[in-house]
């Protein structure tokens, strides 16, 4: 049996599989954005669709671009992981936008480099850490700057930090995660650490971001409007008040989503399945700043 030659016939099989998945993905993804022009939208979750996205985010977007009289068609996006799953890809592949990602995985980022999208469109791909410090020189290093079209942060950790600290570009739609299990009455995040990270941080993971009021009070302090969120509860929309037109402008009581997926883990990292309502009590007590006050209180 010649083991090498069956290795490579089924590196090729599974190649043509991915070739022709992604195909039907990307049809169906243009079929479904040529729709939206007929649909009746009264909220962000009535466009979502998903083609590479985690929920419907490619839907919504696709949605914006309708809307919004979007020039520089470039994006930005942290935390992509190998860029199977995100919410700029299809922009990329489907509107043929230029992008910057950035991963801390080494090997993620060389799985994106050694992608067909790296050749085929104009994609950067950067391995690093991101924080407050090194976010902007991160981005003009790579050729960034000034107005773009999209700005997505989600690290699930120091978001509003990293949003606040970004001055090198100026995106006209910013999407952030908040963290909904921190509810829509107070304004907190965690607190800045550079080298934040979810789980080492505490063992549930629900320890991270920041609360939709706290990023909303940043948008409008950045001249953003908060015009909704996805049905997942998980990402907010912010358009720059010049550009979002007769995009509605939302209070946080409006706009928020109670998530429902259950992200929390047990102390050996394995999934309970718990609620949101009940897994919150796991993270009781733990500080967070208050980005009204500017003090740190207990959640």
């Amino acid at each position: 049996m010649d083991i090498p030659f069956l290795v490579e016939q089924i590196r090729r099989l599974r190649l043509a599989l991915y070739q022709q998945t992604n195909t039907t993905k990307l049809l169906t993804g243009k079929q479904l954005t040529w729709a939206l022009q007929s649909r009746q939208v009264e909220r962000l979750a009535d466009a979502e669709f998903s083609v590479y996205s985690q929920f419907g985010d490619d839907g919504i977007i696709q949605y914006l671009l309708q809307k919004i009289d979007i020039k520089n068609q470039i994006f930005i996006e942290f935390g992509v992981e190998n860029y199977n799953e995100a919410n700029t890809r299809f922009l990329l592949e489907n509107n043929n936008w230029s992008g910057l990602v950035i991963d801390a995985d080494p090997v993620n980022v060389k799985a994106i480099r050694q992608s067909q999208n790296y050749w085929r469109h104009d994609l950067t791909a950067v391995c690093s850490f991101v924080s407050a410090e090194n976010i902007n020189q991160l981005i003009l290093d790579a050729g960034f700057q000034g107005e773009i079209g999209l700005l997505h942060i989600d690290i699930d950790g120091n978001d509003y930090w990293l949003w606040q600290a970004i001055s090198a570009v100026r995106p006209t739609v910013v999407i952030v995660e908040y963290n909904s299990l921190f509810g829509v009455e107070r304004s907190i995040t965690v607190p800045y650490q550079a080298d934040f990270v979810r789980h080492a941080k505490h063992s549930s993971g629900l320890y991270a971001g920041a609360s939709l009021k706290a990023l909303h009070q940043l948008a409008v302090e950045k001249g953003y409007r908060f015009i909704g969120s996805n049905s997942a509860g998980n990402n907010a929309y912010f358009v720059l008040d010049e550009f979002a037109g007769s995009l509605p402008a939302l209070t946080c009581e409006q706009g928020y989503v109670a998530a429902k997926f259950r992200e929390h883990r047990d102390e050996q990292g394995q999934l309970t399945f718990t609620r949101g309502v009940d897994a919150i009590e796991a993270i009781r007590g733990m500080p967070v700043f208050n980005t009204q006050t500017q003090q740190l209180e207990a959640f």
